[in-house]
C-alpha cells in the first residue's frame, strides 16, 4: 500500500522542489518505493485568506502551477485563515489564484511543458500523456470562505485545517463525516483509530513533525494572531510559550515530542492498521530543513548522501 506525503513550501520552497522533484522522478531507486508525493501546499506572502504561519512565498504562481503540472502533483493552498470576513471574499490576489490553479494539471492555457531535467544535466520534453491531471486542493479553516469557494470554484477538492485545533475525538469523527472534505488533519492520537471505518481511515491525515509544543494551551491564539497578520491588522506578536521556543525548530528536538511519527511508526504502525496520508511540517522553516525531512521520510538511507550532494551542488539553488 503507497503512503502520500503532503510536503511543505509550495510557493516557499520553489527553488529547492524545482531541483528535488527531477531526482524524485529519474532516479526512484533513491527513493522508498512505497511513498508518493501527495500534495505540495502553501501560501504566497501577502495572502489574506493565509493561515496556520505566516507566509512568506515569493515564486511566481504561474511557475509553480507549472512544476507541479510537470510532475503531476497536487498543489494545495493553505488558505486556513479562521478570522475570514464576507468583505475579505473579494480580494483580488486570492481569487486570481484560485482561478489559475482550478483546473489542476490538466490545462495550463494549452501550455506544453519543456522544463529540462537538471539530474540528468540535459533538455527533455514530457509527454503529455505522461503528466496525471491532478485536482489541486485547499486547506481550509472558515467555513464562511470554504461556501463561497465551493460556489466560485468547484473543482477543488478540501481538507480541514489542523489550525482548527480539534481534540475532542467525537468532534474529530464528525469532521471526517463532512462530504465537503476529502481529508481531515490530525496531530497524533492513535489509540481511538483503529475503530474507524476503512473509508474514515482514508482521509485521516497525520502531522508527523509538528513543530509546536506538544499539548501546547495557547496554540489556538497563536493560529488567530497569524490570521490577524494575514489579514494585515494591528496585533502583538503572540509569545510563544514553549519551554525551547528559544532554541528555535530542530529536528532532533522534534523527534522527541510525543506527537513526532517516525518512518518505523509510519510502516509498522500505520500503515499497517489502513492509515495512508502524512504531513510534513515546515514551511516556515529554511530549504536545508526542508531537504532534512525529505531525506528522513522519502530517502533510502543508502542513498541520502547522493541525493543531499545533488541539491547542494545545484548552482542555482540557495539553501539557507
Amino acid at each position: 500500500m503507497n503512503i502520500f506525503y503532503h510536503l511543505p513550501g509550495l510557493f516557499e520552497f520553489y527553488d529547492l522542489y524545482k531541483a528535488f522533484l527531477p531526482l524524485f522522478h529519474e532516479h526512484r531507486e533513491y527513493f522508498y518505493d512505497w511513498c508518493e508525493i501527495g500534495s505540495i501546499y502553501g501560501a504566497p506572502s501577502d495572502c489574506i485568506w493565509g493561515g496556520g504561519r505566516v507566509g512568506f512565498g515569493e515564486a511566481e504562481p504561474r511557475e509553480v502551477a507549472e512544476l507541479m503540472k510537470e510532475y503531476g502533483i497536487s498543489a494545495r493552498f493553505t488558505f486556513s485563515n479562521s478570522l475570514i470576513r464576507k468583505e475579505h471574499l473579494a480580494d483580488k490576489k486570492c481569487n486570481k489564484l484560485c482561478e489559475m490553479f482550478e483546473n489542476g494539471n490538466a490545462s495550463m492555457d494549452g501550455a506544453t511543458s519543456n522544463r529540462g531535467c537538471s539530474g540528468q544535466g540535459k533538455s527533455e520534453i514530457r509527454d503529455e500523456k505522461e503528466i496525471r491531471a491532478v485536482q489541486n486542493g485547499i486547506i481550509i479553516h472558515s467555513d464562511l470562505l470554504l461556501n463561497y469557494i465551493k460556489n466560485k470554484y468547484p473543482n477543488y477538492y478540501f481538507v480541514s485545517s489542523t489550525t482548527k485545533v480539534i481534540t475532542d475525538f467525537e468532534q474529530f469523527k464528525a469532521e471526517l463525516s463532512r462530504e465537503e472534505f476529502r481529508y481531515v488533519g490530525l496531530n497524533k492520537q492513535f489509540d481511538k483509530l483503529n475503530a474507524l471505518t476503512n473509508a474514515q481511515k482514508q482521509k485521516v491525515e497525520f502531522l508527523c513533525n509538528e513543530c509546536c509544543w506538544f499539548g501546547c494551551p495557547d496554540r489556538k491564539k497563536c493560529y488567530e494572531n497569524v490570521s490577524q497578520k494575514s489579514l494585515g491588522e494591528n496585533s502583538e506578536d503572540h509569545i510563544c510559550v514553549s519551554p525551547t521556543a528559544q532554541r528555535g525548530y530542530r529536528f532532533s528536538d522534534a523527534m522527541k515530542n510525543p506527537g513526532f511519527i517516525g518512518i518505523e511508526d509510519i510502516q509498522n504502525i500505520y500503515a499497517p492498521a489502513g492509515f495512508r496520508h502524512f504531513k510534513i511540517e515546515g514551511r516556515s522553516l529554511g530549504s536545508a530543513l526542508i531537504l532534512e525531512f525529505l531525506l528522513y521520510y522519502m530517502t533510502k538511507p543508502e542513498h541520502q548522501l547522493k541525493v543531499r550532494e545533488e541539491i547542494y551542488l545545484d548552482s542555482t539553488l540557495d539553501l539557507f
